[in-house]
């Protein structure tokens, strides 16, 4: 196998590829005690939680159906802007259902915020928060997963479907990006 041409900007591994197996093997089980008789719907949000979306569907191993709507608040940029646009909206009526949002990393809270608002305005019955990844230290809305795989520091992480300028996301560990790598 090739060595990767992104390792050089990788400052260190935070968690491994086994250490992430293992914590969505365990948080897929805790998702079918929580749901399995509900039905759910995931919504995974675009395009970071699409490497943890397969895997934690494949973990809970119930009857669930997928969506995915798309929101940007970073625009290329480490920080939020605060501002959420939607970039791919949901194509079902999502009136009644359990929903479980699925996002690669829970930051400044300003998108899940506004989506858990945006999909129970229009009609989900519920909508529990799955993220693989939690950075309290950024917080800036007062909103919290139901379920977190892990609880970063206050750096720049990329990998396992998380990006910087669209690179990065098939890292298959998350990692520490390299200062100097986005302060270009």
């Amino acid at each position: 196998m090739s060595k990767s041409n992104m390792e050089q900007d990788i400052l260190r591994v935070l968690y491994t590829e086994e250490q992430i197996r293992q914590r969505v093997k365990e948080m897929g089980q805790e998702l079918y005690e929580r749901y399995a008789d509900k039905d759910p719907l995931f919504v995974g949000v675009l395009n970071g939680c699409f490497i943890f979306m397969a895997d934690l569907v494949r973990a809970a191993q119930m009857k669930s159906e997928l969506e995915f709507i798309g929101l940007s608040s970073y625009r290329n940029s480490t920080k939020s802007s605060g501002v959420v646009q939607i970039t791919r909206d949901l194509q079902r009526d999502i009136t009644g259902r359990n929903i479980i949002v699925v996002e690669d990393i829970l930051d400044s809270g300003n998108t899940l915020a506004y989506l858990k608002n945006y999909l129970l305005n229009r009609g989900a019955a519920h909508v529990g928060i799955v993220t693989l990844l939690d950075k309290p230290s950024r917080r800036e809305k007062a909103i919290t997963a139901d379920i977190s795989g892990f609880v970063v520091p206050d750096e720049f992480v990329v990998g396992y479907g998380l990006d910087y300028g669209q690179h990065y996301r098939n890292v298959p560990y998350i990692g520490v990006l390299k200062p100097e790598v986005y302060s270009k």
